[in-house]
């Protein structure tokens, strides 16, 4: 039988890779499984994203799959899905230079070398061509022709079933059957990736080293991992260290200005490539851009309504400019613990904030910005006693770029200093209770010492709040001196300025100082007088739930149980009922505390897992080492000798990010040691040291599910544990004795395991 002849393909139009194309394999199989599921597909991102070299690439391998060997017409068995849906190859027509509508369906026809003289519409020939063919066809730079691109898709798409079309625009074309997919930034190996590959292309004596490495990969983050970006940084690695590209790049505009002579206009400096999204907006657009380049990081649509808006920007106009931005790439929609939040890369927002300043409205802008914060911070403290405690975490850890950038904007107007004391005092539930302590203490340093006196005595409320905070968050980190110096002149100033709340609270801290110091008699003093000036203040809060707490650690620490469970009885009590989570983590540890003493394991195991989570979920690394150091306890009272040496190694390394180490606390220090010696006698000191070391290299979250968890049934049959030397006959129990705040194995430097 006569075989037919085979119809001879048309490859298409697309111009080669010169070169090449670097990471992207998830993305590019991605697009590839929605080119099978839709006939119209729209990669969407913002200017220099790659959104352009991804289509390519796509297209590049989809025709090459079509222009395969050709299965004969009668061959028998299944065709190629690539061979049959591509047949008429792949076509790229570039729109960007198109401004005039009327020449849209000519250039496009000119892409699929079509050639017609006729009074025919040049739709009319379009439709006609493509109506039997099968293939693909790109569209490349639309933006400024949206709705006329849009229309006429849709019409070639209705009347041409073999059509498909793969788009790259900054914003979808919005159609029935769309699949649109958003591009982001490469992440960081891939980043670095092409930074070496095209600093390498052009200069063959570059090469990635140990050196090197740390500034390049700054360098791929400082430009976001912007493709278009890192080819042009990769330009200057020609001329330029990367150590000078990096201290360059506040003026990133200027000095990238490289780009090959092959490249488009607007591909030819980062400037012009977002300027070109910059021209295609509306007054209004860019307005709402310029202004949003005041937030750093993520922000919210309320902050932006807020902050935004004004008689030329109305406030019910913000939410549909928003989502004009979004659709064109200029903003990345996010979804986060703190909600739906909107972000700019950061070489978009530079462009806006340089036009915010051209337009000299950037300071009002600023103090607008401060404004919503100051705000914000307010209302998370207050919200910070509730059910939502952990949503308000969440919101003030989103929301902290911006916090930043309020309190520097307070910095750097020094008759405004107040303003940077009250919103570094207002957070203080963030620094002590989410494992900010180090942050809270730079801020609330740098308003104390930027204090000269401007402000007046009507924000003197302000400074004390910053002193107190400044003096808990300095004891939570082991110094002493400055907390006490803070303190004390909390205290004075309250004094001066009638001022009995600001009082209280540095009364209050004064006993937690007390009480972390060892001296327990002057720390149930001070925090009974503190509780007493809340309760005639009538203020109740997490922080005077924490005083009663603390008054009950000194009351177990000197003995008396029954007072310290009465106390934290009720404290849980009262954060259950309003939902408070943080304080009651410390008073579960207290509880927890009194049950090992009376030989309550199951107790104290189930009241520290509770109480690790909670203080997991916050970050509070103070809360949380103080748990896994007494569960560790728990856990050889249990009979697991090893698995308590394995959860003692893993909480040594948590102090690092807290301060002193156990603040030098002998009362807070005594479980470790007697888990120390009871485990190190049990296992040996060699086998302890190991499993210690073991511990030390777990990660956090790791740390914390296996303290969950809890130990394999499997204990060591010990029988009577070892009881602590010089310590009373209370101690042949597992409670914590006060005597133990001076024992210390023999030979075992702090911090190190007995052996």
């Amino acid at each position: 039988m006569r075989q037919r002849p085979i119809p001879r393909r048309t490859p298409g139009n697309l111009p080669s890779d010169l070169s090449g194309f670097v990471g992207r394999g998830g993305e590019l199989s991605e697009l590839g499984r929605l080119l099978d599921a839709s006939r119209l597909v729209t990669v969407t991102g913002a200017g220099g994203v790659g959104k352009t070299r991804l289509v390519l690439t796509a297209a590049r391998a989809a025709a090459d799959a079509a222009a395969g060997p050709v299965r004969p017409p009668d061959a028998g068995g299944p065709a190629d899905p690539a061979q049959e849906r591509y047949f008429d190859g792949v076509w790229l027509a570039e729109l960007a230079s198109v401004r005039d509508p009327a020449l849209l369906e000519l250039t496009l026809a000119e892409a699929l070398g079509l050639t017609d003289h006729t009074t025919r519409p040049p739709r009319t020939v379009l439709a006609e061509h493509l109506a039997e063919r099968r293939l693909l066809l790109v569209l490349d730079g639309f933006e400024q022709l949206v709705d006329e691109t849009a229309d006429l898709v849709r019409d070639l798409l209705r009347r041409s079933p073999g059509l498909r079309v793969l788009a790259a625009g900054r914003r979808p074309l919005t159609l029935d059957g769309e699949l649109s997919w958003p591009l982001a930034p490469l992440d960081p190996e891939e980043a670095l990736a092409l930074l070496i590959e095209r600093t390498s292309a052009a200069d063959p004596s570059f090469a990635l080293t140990e050196a090197n490495r740390a500034v390049l990969a700054e360098l791929c983050a400082r430009l976001d991992g912007l493709p278009l970006a890192l080819e042009l940084a990769a330009g200057r690695l020609r001329t330029l260290s990367p150590e000078q590209v990096l201290s360059r790049l506040e003026d990133r505009f200027a000095l990238l200005t490289g780009g090959s002579r092959g490249a488009l206009p607007r591909h030819r400096a980062l400037r012009t490539a977002i300027g070109w999204s910059h021209e295609l907006c509306t007054a209004g657009e860019r307005l709402l851009w310029a202004r949003l380049s005041v937030f750093a990081g993520q922000f919210d649509l309320d902050a932006a309504e807020y902050v935004c808006a004004g008689p030329d920007l109305p406030v019910d106009s913000v939410l549909d400019l928003v989502g004009e931005l979004l659709g064109q790439s200029l903003l990345v929609r996010e979804e986060t613990a703190a909600g739906v939040r909107y972000r700019m890369l950061e070489s978009v927002r530079i462009y806006g904030a340089g036009w915010l300043e051209s337009l000299g409205d950037a300071r009002r802008l600023r103090r607008r910005h401060r404004d919503w914060y100051m705000g914000l911070a307010t209302w998370c403290e207050l919200d910070w006693f509730s059910p939502r405690q952990e949503e308000v975490a969440a919101l003030v850890e989103a929301e902290l770029p911006n916090l930043r950038l309020a309190l520097e904007c307070c910095l750097d107007e020094p008759e405004e200093i107040h303003l940077g004391q009250y919103l570094a005092g207002t957070l203080w539930f963030f620094w002590a209770g989410c494992g900010r302590l180090t942050e809270g203490r730079h801020w609330l340093d740098r308003t104390l010492e930027g204090d000269l006196g401007l402000a007046g005595p009507e924000y003197e409320s302000s400074r004390l709040k910053a002193l107190w905070v400044l003096g808990y968050v300095a004891a939570l980190q082991g110094d002493s001196v400055a907390s006490m110096s803070a303190l004390y002149e909390c205290r004075d100033g309250a004094a001066r300025s009638e001022n009995p709340l600001a009082g209280a609270y540095a009364v209050h801290r004064m006993g937690c100082l007390a009480l972390i110091s060892d001296d327990m008699t002057r720390a149930g003093e001070l925090l009974g007088s503190a509780l007493e000036r809340y309760r005639e203040a009538g203020e109740l809060n997490s922080n005077v739930l924490m005083c009663q707490v603390e008054l009950a650690m000194a009351l177990a620490f000197q003995g008396d149980l029954a007072g310290a469970l009465s106390l934290c009885r009720e404290v849980r009590d009262i954060c259950e009922e309003r939902g408070e989570r943080w304080t009651k983590a410390y008073a579960l540890y207290v509880l927890a505390y009194a049950a090992l003493d009376a030989g309550g394991t199951a107790e104290a195991r189930r009241l520290l897992a509770e109480c690790v989570a909670i203080n997991h979920t916050f970050r509070d690394l103070v809360g949380l080492v103080l748990a896994v150091e007494l569960l560790a306890l728990v856990t050889v009272a249990e009979g697991h000798p090893a698995e308590a040496a394995v959860l003692q190694g893993a909480a040594e390394p948590l102090w690092d990010g807290v301060g002193m180490r156990l603040f030098g606390s002998g009362y807070f220090n005594a479980p470790r040691l007697m888990c120390q010696e009871r485990a190190g006698e049990l296992l040996g000191a060699e086998r302890y040291a190991s499993c210690a070391r073991h511990g030390r290299t777990l990660p956090l979250d790791t740390l914390v599910e296996r303290a969950l968890r809890g130990p394999e049934p499997a204990p060591v049959p010990a029988g009577p544990l070892p009881r602590p030397r010089g310590t009373t006959e209370r101690a042949e129990r597992p409670m914590v004795h006060p005597g133990a705040k001076s024992r210390k194995p023999a030979g075992s430097p702090e911090g190190e395991p007995a052996g």
